[in-house]
């Protein structure tokens, strides 16, 4: 005998199903059963993690879902009146099946939403193939019926179902739990049995692990209904029956239909869902008319090199040939196509592009499709440590766009390939040990001062947990021996922490597919964003195209004082800037890094200061040792930087790898240059041992120690003997490349950002007000930001003038040898408004006065919080009135304009008397 839970809820049931999938596995694997299914309420976010965990186990994994069934219409926004969506459990079968329950899973999401994701009948009956359904628990549409005393109704259901999906694809579910309305609805169900012959399947609708996990799960569902459990009225489960229960106690709840428990396993014999994994499924670029997808890329290539390196060697065209080939060989041909192609896209739109970011800088075939804007061969870059033949996986190129820009890329991208073909990407927020302990205490009725004291005291550092924070919090720890509730509060709550608490929009990810995204993966939908349910590390394992639209405002920063120095400067651009100022590093090494790209904090000051940059290779170093571990070599580095006579190099072949380091392994770039000169392996090798130290796996370590030192003629690694180097020294060296490639740095992204760097210092240094402008501009939603700025200004000498409704715009503005604040800086005035102000200023000039500016912004959202925050912080002085006579006299204005409207009078009333007098208080209005 065996028996299969086909009614399971993960922790991805949100606040509701409190089953870790790891556990989960592990529990089942427990109990000697072999399969499980997991079917969520509603969505499927953690089918691949479960999925995956389970092959992992040796545990035959089941996809399902739990989805919910309007009573009407998926599109009928009343609800029943007995009730919410009815339950159905619908598992996957095959490919078909999972096909089809993503798609019934997004309708539900984009379609149906209405409190909770909702498909119907008409869904059902077009994507039923390859799919098994069970009637589902007391909240399924028979149950209702049955309790509700309909039984030919629910008769006339079942046989609808049953012949929807098939003779061998519905089930009736026998449920116990010891509630007393399943013993009527277990009556009605076996009643339907016999009179259908629809077949029954034994069940559990199991919510957590084991019984006296039952606490822990009501906690859960009062976080997600915001209730306490000490509330009577409130959603409860009823009981702790509804755990993992091992076969045995399953089959003892109906000794006397053993078929139900034998049904379970059937139907796991027949759902032979396999994911593949590791095949790439690219979306297909529409290349021009005639021409193939690789001479188009070829075209593009080599007109770029042209354009990039117009006196280029030979050894140029043979680094191009060799990564063309590489790419082809891959199968990324239509991959860089589309990169290519969206950028060039922002480029002709004016939307400001990143330089590069991450590994994509080191290639040159990006740089010469316009991909990115650092020549890896300048700067000593290596394809392979973005893409490597011997590790095949999908490219990884991030973007950088201005802030305010992006989402017209995102648009761009989405009209090209369809709707249906592009989506964002879900991430979760957690349960972190801090919000455990409020969610749980704030469930327990536990007052809030406590509850806040006890959060208080779990130590802030990044993703501790609580079993850590009570090993190294005494104060906690005291507090958790000595008080029975914060006890219980704790114990809780480290059953949750960690646990996805809410589904939300990822940054910057974005999906695009060959066909519709569903086929491949169900979709939700966060606020009007449509996402995918699997989140980003799950998508790339499913060979799906993911890549990050980044938004970075130093772009947008950049962008906008351009924009303030071409009004001085026409023809100015940032191609324009030479990369050598020396006025530029000078203003660094003194150590006024405010507001430059990567270089503010005052640790990397410091550092700028010892170091004193002279070049972009200089920042690109700073911003590569700058974090934690690399920064133990920075004394070291620096000295050897300011007195060469200090550099040791223990073998003269590495001179040339380390010198524009001082002697200091920082890179990975310089990783796999050693184990390929030195070593004599190839740059893929190389590239895969530096992973492989990076990731401390030990054996491979061990061997690439002797490989590199020894050779492997298998490998075809040389090895460094061979090369001359005595095995003490290439021991030596060995040693030195395994300290520090656990911590060097992409060059190729450092060189990248210190470019980003460069450009933003060079803009301090001589175009000081424009870029602070900007800057200001940036960070408005940030008064501590704002606050620094204002004091570099002051620095700088550059006067700060206030707010006016005259002369400012949204943003600040240069004026003269000052920064005029922007409109946007106060508090209390919303964009609408201000971007009515300015249209009305442009289209019928300058305001005369207080009453003039009221009269025409009246019906443009001026109101009397709007007009007091203009008065308070002076925008409105330039008027000539004091601001006390201001507030005092703006609420009979606004009233008197608004009368004059109503009665559409002519003339004009006096302010207060409404006599046509015009009193001493209120002389302003005689500027009209």
């Amino acid at each position: 005998m065996s028996f299969v839970h086909l009614h399971v809820h993960t922790e991805y049931s949100l606040l509701d199903g409190a089953c870790r999938i790891p556990d989960l596995i592990q529990r089942v694997k427990d109990l000697g059963q072999s399969a499980v299914a997991v079917t969520d309420h509603g969505a499927m976010y953690g089918v691949i993690e479960f999925y995956k965990a389970a092959k992992t186990a040796g545990i035959k994994p089941i996809i399902g879902c739990e989805v919910y069934v309007a009573p009407r219409g998926r599109s009928d926004r009343v609800k029943a009146l007995d009730g919410e969506a009815r339950h159905l459990v619908l598992l996957c079968q095959n490919e078909k099946g999972y096909r089809n329950l993503s798609y019934l899973v997004s309708c539900g999401f984009l379609e149906g939403f209405y409190g909770r994701p909702r498909i119907d009948l008409e869904l059902l009956h077009s994507h039923s193939e390859g799919l098994i359904a069970l009637s589902a628990c007391l909240a399924g549409e028979i149950p209702r019926l049955l309790l509700a005393g309909k039984y030919e109704a629910a008769k006339a259901h079942a046989i609808e179902m049953h012949q929807l999906f098939g003779p061998d694809g519905y089930y009736l579910e026998l449920q116990d739990h010891g509630l007393a309305e399943q013993k009527t609805v277990n009556a009605g169900i076996l009643r339907l049995h016999q009179e259908t012959n629809i077949p029954m399947v034994l069940t559990n609708d199991a919510h957590y692990l084991k019984r006296e996990d039952a606490v822990m799960q009501d906690v859960l569902l009062c976080v997600q209904t915001n209730r306490t459990v000490d509330e009577p009225d409130r959603m409860k489960m009823g009981g702790e029956e509804f755990y993992l229960k091992s076969e045995k106690e399953m089959r003892a709840l109906f000794p006397e239909w053993e078929e139900a428990a034998d049904n379970t396993v059937k139907i796991a014999d027949r759902c032979q869902l396999e994911f593949e994994f590791g095949v790439h499924h690219l979306p297909e670029f529409k290349h021009p008319d005639g021409v193939s997808g690789e001479e188009y890329f070829t075209s593009l290539c080599w007109k770029g090199f042209a354009e990039r390196y117009p006196e280029a060697g030979e050894s140029y065209q043979t680094r191009m040939q060799l990564e063309m080939d590489m790419i082809r060989q891959m199968g990324f041909v239509d991959y860089f196509l589309i990169v290519s192609d969206f950028i060039a896209y922002a480029k002709s739109k004016k939307i400001p592009v990143g330089p590069g970011r991450g590994s994509a800088a080191g290639s040159m075939v990006s740089y010469c499709l316009g991909i990115t804007n650092v020549d890896p061969m300048k700067y000593g870059l290596y394809f392979e440590r973005f893409l490597n033949p011997e590790r095949i996986s999908m490219p990884d190129i991030d973007i950088d766009f201005c802030v305010n820009r992006r989402q017209e890329v995102i648009d761009y991208v989405t009209e090209k390939y369809g709707a249906d073909h592009v989506a964002q990407i879900i991430t979760f927020g957690t349960m972190a040990a801090r919000g455990a302990i409020r969610d749980v205490a704030r469930a327990m009725s536990v007052p809030y001062a406590k509850a806040d004291t006890i959060a208080k005291l779990v130590p802030t550092a990044l993703h501790i947990t609580l079993e850590e924070a009570l090993r190294v919090s005494k104060p906690l720890r005291d507090l958790y021996n000595e008080d029975d509730e914060v006890r219980r509060v704790i114990d809780t709550a480290k059953g949750l922490e960690g646990m996805p608490r809410h589904a939300s929009t990822h940054a910057a990810g974005v999906v695009i597919t060959r066909r519709p995204v569903y086929e491949y993966v169900p979709l939700a939908k966060n606020d009007d964003c449509v996402v995918t349910q699997y989140t980003m590390g799950r998508l790339e394992e499913l060979g799906l195209l993911k890549m990050d639209f980044l938004g970075l405002r130093n772009l947008t920063v950049l962008d906008d004082a351009v924009h303030m120095v071409r009004e001085q400067d026409p023809d100015f651009s940032l191609e324009r800037i030479p990369e050598d100022d020396p006025d530029v590093f000078q203003m660094l090494t003194a150590g006024r890094t405010s507001g430059v790209f990567q270089m503010e904090s005052a640790g990397i000051t410091s550092v700028c200061m010892g170091l004193k940059p002279q070049s972009i290779e200089d920042i690109t170093a700073i911003i590569a040792l700058y974090r934690p571990g690399p920064m133990e070599s920075i004394p070291r580095f620096i000295a050897c930087k300011q007195h060469p006579e200090k550099i040791r190099y223990k073998h003269p072949m590495l001179e040339d790898i380390l010198k524009i380091t001082y002697g200091c392994i920082v890179y990975q770039e310089q990783v796999i240059e050693i184990f390929r000169r030195l070593g004599g392996y190839s740059l893929g090798q190389a590239d895969m041992m530096r992973r492989a130290i990076s990731k401390k796996k030990a054996k491979e370590i061990e061997r690439e120690r002797k490989a590199f030192i020894f050779g492997d003629p298998e490998r075809k690694i040389k090895g460094a003997i061979q090369n001359g180097i005595e095995q003490s020294v290439a021991e030596s060296i060995y040693d030195e490349i395994y300290d520090f490639a656990n911590y060097a740095f992409n060059k190729a992204h450092a060189v990248a950002y210190a470019v980003i760097s460069y450009q933003t210092a060079y803009f301090k240094c001589h175009y000081p007000k424009e870029y602070l402008a900007a800057l200001l501009t940036s960070v408005l939603d940030n008064s501590s930001k704002v606050a620094e700025y204002i004091g570099e200004c002051k620095s700088c000498g550059i006067g700060l003038l206030m707010p006016d409704v005259n002369r400012s715009y949204d943003h600040f503005t240069v004026e003269g040898d000052n920064i005029r604040f922007g409109l946007l800086a106060i508090k209390g005035v919303g964009r609408g408004f201000i971007q009515m102000l300015m249209q009305e200023r442009e289209e019928n000039g300058a305001f005369q006065s207080p009453f003039d500016f009221c009269k025409r912004l009246y019906q443009k959202e001026l109101n009397r919080r709007v007009l007091e925050s203009l008065i308070k912080c002076g925008a409105m002085d330039c008027f000539g009135e004091t601001r006390a006579t201001l507030l005092e006299g703006y609420p009979g204005m606004l009233e008197q304009i608004g009368a004059d409207l109503r009665q559409n009078l002519e003339g004009q009333l006096d302010l207060f008397g409404g006599n046509g007098e015009i009193s001493g208080q209120s002389a302003f209005l005689q500027k009209q």
